[in-house]
């Protein structure tokens, strides 16, 4: 076998090898992680990773993407259970100007007044009459 991976080509694995029918239970799935990094905000899609059950891929999920940075909470997700849209239909995501409010750029504006309001703490004058 011919690999681009040198390590691959180390193993001198034979040539003629048979693949094996894998058991069901011998099937690891593929799983999506989302992570979410403070409490009350969204869950962004961090990665993929394998893992025999749901609670394995947790447990590898934490591993794998809440080690190093900061996170509040995982998903994880076995990729077949998630369902997208043709990309012929991706006109039906126009945007419609008139409707603003659905927009989901409202959700960070709790961040920006925080913001404000950390920033702009010493400057506020004392209300004594």
């Amino acid at each position: 076998m011919s690999s681009l991976d040198p390590r691959i080509n180390r193993l001198d694995l034979v040539k003629t090898a048979q693949a094996e029918n894998i058991q069901p239970h011998q099937h690891w799935e593929t799983y999506e992680v989302f992570v979410q990094a403070k409490r009350g905000g969204h869950h962004t899609h961090a990665g993929s990773l394998h893992a025999a059950d749901h609670d394995m891929a947790l447990i590898f999920a934490k591993e794998q993407f809440a080690r190093r940075g900061q996170c509040h909470n995982i998903w994880v997700v076995k990729t077949s259970n998630i369902f997208a849209l043709n990309t012929e239909d991706a006109d039906m995501f126009a945007e419609n100007n008139e409707k603003k409010y659905r927009n989901t750029g409202g959700f960070k504006v709790s961040d920006k007044i925080t913001q404000y309001k950390r920033s702009h703490k010493h400057t506020q004058p004392d209300e004594t009459d």
